[in-house]
């Protein structure tokens, strides 16, 4: 058994400050603390980008939240463990999570949630624990992300909030799975639960709604429309599924009249997956009157109401909400791992860099100009 957190002592390494929204990343030296009880400390391997790094790292509504250490897909080895952790050991692989799953509380024991009641989304920048940072610069508290920050050499987090993985599972793509890839898996296998020869549209086409693609291929849907006002993305989406494209900048009539003419009523299922709750209408509109299913994966940066006529649910229709898939972190993930390993998922597909931890501001450019899918970030040296 590993030695517990008494016997960790601070550690100085080197991560990515933000100092203030939108400025570019600073390499600093940081210090960061030994895990606490029930959490754990890993040497991050890798770690990829997601666009909730970005959204969060150019926000100004919570100023008071720099300086911070963003990321959260993340891929590792157990470097130590606190007191109380029994389920890692030094020298576990692990994948991160930003959501955890105590495997306790009333949410994880009904089986009927993913959003654990302890180890829930974390938005004030500190652990779940005792709610205070575990970086530093001298004596400066640096902030964390999603309880997770993995943009930074060694990493800390909740023992809830990190899933142990085979060690020949490679680092640099199964990352992945810690955010994006399955968050799109797990609305079309668990949350919508598609059926074979099913219609689906997706509207965007990165990264997560590509997921979704493949998902709802490898589920056997006989029609898959991509919705993106990106042209370039059309021919990457081919390699995922997608069977047809519609450019919202090219259409003459709403996009709703486009999918029911092409599907015969409407979409048998519809995901959005921008992040706009104007797209959360539209994709609502899109789907069959009588049965369609809607959920929504993104998250908007700005008007979080979604307006709808009720008659749109009178008829049959539904509207689900979805946080990372629906997937329980620690019950499901090992599964969508194993897929992975088996080739039934791939995710090479989704790796448009490989970019070395020195040049991590070139992946947020990459992002913030649309020319990427998702970058990996390599940690070490």
């Amino acid at each position: 058994m590993s030695s517990p957190a008494k016997c960790a002592t601070v550690l100085t390494c080197k991560a990515a400050v933000a100092w203030g929204p939108g400025e570019p990343l600073a390499l600093e030296e940081v210090e960061i603390d030994p895990p606490e009880a029930m959490e754990i400390r890993i040497k991050v391997a890798c770690s990829s980008l997601c666009r909730s790094d970005i959204t969060q790292w150019e926000s100004k509504a919570q100023p008071s939240l720099f300086p911070r250490i963003f990321g959260h897909e993340a891929s590792g080895v157990v470097e130590s463990v606190g007191e109380g952790v029994t389920e890692f050991e030094v020298g576990d692989h692990v994948l991160t999570v930003f959501i955890g799953e105590c495997q306790s509380c009333k949410h994880c024991f009904s089986g009927r949630s993913n959003i654990c009641q302890k180890l829930g989304l974390e938005r004030k920048g500190v652990m779940h624990t005792n709610k205070k940072t575990r970086f530093s610069i001298k004596g400066r508290p640096i902030y964390h992300y999603c309880a997770v920050s993995s943009f930074s050499e060694y990493a800390v987090v909740h023992s809830g909030c990190a899933v142990k993985i085979s060690k020949d599972a490679p680092m640099d793509r199964i990352c992945l799975l810690s955010c994006g890839v399955a968050t799109g898996f797990g609305a079309v296998w668990k949350v919508a639960d598609v059926s074979k020869g099913s219609a689906v549209v997706i509207f965007g086409l990165g990264t997560v709604g590509l997921s979704v693609a493949q998902a709802a291929k490898l589920r056997g849907a006989s029609q898959i429309i991509g919705v993106d006002n990106n042209p370039r993305k059309f021919e990457k989406g081919k390699s995922f599924g997608v069977t047809s494209f519609i450019n919202p900048d090219d259409c003459n009539e709403p996009i709703p009249q486009v999918i029911k003419r092409m599907t015969d009523g409407g979409a048998d299922y519809s995901f959005e997956c921008i992040g706009d709750t104007g797209a959360v209408t539209t994709a609502l509109q899109s789907c069959s009157d009588a049965w369609g299913m809607t959920v929504t994966l993104g998250v908007p940066k700005t008007n979080p109401e979604v307006s709808l006529h009720y008659a749109q649910l009178l008829s049959g229709k539904t509207l689900k909400g979805s946080l990372f898939g629906g997937w329980r972190p620690k019950t499901d993930l090992p599964s969508l791992v194993q897929k992975c390993m088996d080739k039934e998922i791939h995710l090479d597909g989704f790796v448009t860099h490989d970019i070395i931890f020195d040049n991590i501001n070139e992946a947020f450019n990459l992002m913030k100009e649309g020319k990427c899918l998702r970058c990996v970030i390599h940690m070490q040296k």
